[in-house]
């Protein structure tokens, strides 16, 4: 579940790339990401910064989980992603984000360094093939934010392969993955049907290392459960359905890092 498109070559199907990649990822439905994933995003934020902050996007995609930020933070977003497709659908009518930049070459055009009070970034990693690629993304995240601030990083874990979640299948059951190797994912679209992605599998414990690396400590990961989701999820949202591989195996993990 990437917001940096590529194309398939194996043949499971387009994913994000040009125009109608774009199109195509808006359609992603994400019921479990919005019951497990960026609620909690959200909440992790929340515990650091406050109305007014300036919160960065990396990655923004369409823009949907930006926008959701701005109203329920009350913060300055600005989304970030390399693709323009993403951001022109980004920039629609109504959204509270405040401005959109383009990424080029590994670097956020038109933002300076230490620009930022907090960045987040949702599932980008599932895009980026090597651990160079990861170390270029958290360099640039770590150049935006200010010292003290949070990086807080939502990911798919690869070993949770084969489990039927309401949105999403990752990869086959009981396969291991070597970190960037790809894999391919199923999502589920609004309208029902469902699209094979290939995405690039990177072992949640495998990141700390990274962020050190790439200069953030006191790194923390947390997987949210549903129960946990009651608390934090739309509450029609858990509600809709019985969620029940999401009870049995959690996919999602939030790590959250400070800029060192």
């Amino acid at each position: 579940m990437s917001d940096e498109p590529t194309w398939d070559p194996d043949g499971a199907g387009a994913a994000w790339s040009g125009s109608e990649g774009a199109r195509a990822f808006a359609a992603v439905e994400a019921a479990t990401d919005w019951l497990l994933g960026y609620p909690f995003v959200f909440r992790a934020l929340s515990r650091r910064i406050g109305a007014g902050a300036v919160l960065v996007d990396y990655g923004c995609g369409p823009g949907k989980v930006a926008d959701h930020a701005a109203r329920r933070l009350g913060a300055r977003v600005i989304g970030v992603d390399t693709s323009p497709e993403m951001l022109a659908l980004a920039r629609a009518p109504g959204t509270a984000v405040a401005e959109f930049h383009l990424v080029e070459d590994g670097r956020t055009r038109g933002l300076d360094d230490a620009c930022a009070d907090a960045v987040m970034c949702n599932h980008v990693l599932a895009s980026l093939p090597d651990e160079a690629a990861v170390l270029s993304v958290f360099t640039e995240v770590r150049r935006l934010l200010r010292p003290g601030g949070p990086f807080v990083l939502l990911s798919t874990d690869p070993d949770c392969g084969g489990a039927e979640y309401a949105s999403l299948r990752i990869g086959d059951p009981g396969a291991v993955h070597e970190p960037g190797q790809g894999l391919t994912v199923r999502l589920r679209r609004t309208d029902g049907s469902w699209q094979e992605v290939r995405n690039h599998a990177w072992p949640v414990g495998r990141l700390p290392g990274l962020l050190e690396r790439a200069g953030f400590r006191d790194v923390v990961q947390e997987r949210p459960t549903v129960a946990e989701a009651r608390e934090s999820a739309d509450p029609d949202l858990v509600r809709s359905r019985p969620w029940t591989a999401e009870r049995e195996r959690p996919p999602l993990v939030v790590t959250t890092a400070l800029a060192a």
